[in-house]
């Protein structure tokens, strides 16, 4: 696909996404560097690259400090810009906090990033939350931006950054709306991540999933292996037709459906609460993302059905429980209680 002996910076690469793109691009002969900031409550989990931890580079910086590794930037073929925050709630939360991390950080990495290596290709890994309370469905790259959280917010201006730069011809970038991913080393320890990573933690435990008023609001969730294609697809491009694109799911699903099927392949119930004041307050309802101008672009579509990633989710945590699972420590939406850049960090070679 383009990749082989080629200099790769995979930005946030001991997260769910960065690590799975980061262990693909090992596979097809890239030199990868990645770059995470090991902060508390954004996911890194230094088990995420066991299998390649002896042929990647890490960097544990923050992407905001790219002046301190501007060399290695001039050297890079492609960039994966996968740093970030994604608790909605927790952006809600500590709005600096979120802005720090999904915004301003993400300005001091491209200022130094297009001084050191001009016209370099860029995918960012943006969200449809950016779309806030759908319109109409699917939803396509032409519908109006209303984020209704701060995280939304933050992630579109960072996007910004990056057409505005491309427009500019100081870097070759493009965006990617992620809808709802899903997979191996999707962090589970970490509250308020999203709903199939509270599902699929509990799920794990043993424990009823709860669905909010029914559960009949629309998702289309993607299995990470399809989204790591996608990346990888956009960033070995020769030219972009577009900047933006949508990377949705192959299935509208119900969150009781998507509740359903996971309780049926772990052996757990579904119940249904009452919705929280504070979710609902930023609930989207329904959305279901169209991927049709990265199937055109690209010749991309989702391939793996939910049903089947469910299963291949809930062996591989299975297999490796012990490190993304704490039965002893029940979740919480609080902040993370340490809110340091740094972490020592060791990457631990897969037995």
């Amino acid at each position: 696909m383009g990749y082989n002996n080629k200099t790769v910076l995979v930005t946030g690469g001991l997260g769910f996404i960065g690590s799975n793109l980061a262990i693909r691009l090992v596979e097809l002969g890239a030199r990868v560097i990645v770059v995470d900031s090991l902060r508390p409550g954004c996911g890194a989990n230094s088990y995420n690259l066991a299998p390649v931890a002896d042929r990647v580079e890490l960097i544990p910086r923050d992407i905001g400090e790219a002046q301190e590794f501007r060399e290695v930037l001039a050297g890079c073929d492609v960039v994966f810009n996968l740093a970030g925050e994604v608790s909605h709630i927790h952006s809600m939360m500590a709005p600096e906090r979120d802005l720090e991390i999904n915004t301003a950080a993400h300005l001091r990495f491209l200022e130094v990033l297009r001084r050191e290596r001009p016209g370099v290709r860029v995918v960012y890994a943006g969200t449809r939350q950016v779309y806030g309370v759908p319109r109409y469905l699917p939803v396509d790259e032409q519908h109006p931006v209303e984020p209704v959280d701060y995280n939304g917010v933050h992630k579109y201006a960072t996007s910004l950054y990056h057409l505005m730069l491309s427009r500019m011809g100081a870097l070759d970038a493009v965006v990617l709306r992620l809808t709802n991913v899903y997979g191996p080393r999707m962090a589970l320890r970490i509250p308020c991540q999203g709903v199939l990573s509270t599902f699929l933690r509990r799920a794990l435990l043993g424990q009823d999933l709860e669905v909010y008023d029914g559960g009949q609001q629309l998702r289309d969730p993607v299995y990470v292996d399809d989204v790591v294609e996608a990346f990888l697809r956009v960033g070995a491009a020769a030219s972009l037709p577009a900047r933006t694109y949508n990377v949705a799911g192959p299935e509208a699903l119900s969150l009781r459906q998507i509740a359903d099927t996971i309780a049926e392949a772990a052996g757990v119930r579904v119940i249904t609460q009452p919705f929280p004041a504070e979710r609902k307050r930023i609930d989207i309802g329904s959305y279901v993302g169209d991927c049709q101008r990265l199937r055109r672009d690209f010749d991309w579509a989702p391939r793996v059905c939910f049903a089947d990633g469910i299963r291949a989710s809930l062996a591989w945590y299975r297999e490796h429980l012990a490190h993304y699972l704490e039965a002893d420590r029940p979740p919480s939406c609080a902040m993370p209680e340490h809110q340091g850049r740094k972490r020592k960090l060791v990457l631990v070679p897969a037995q």
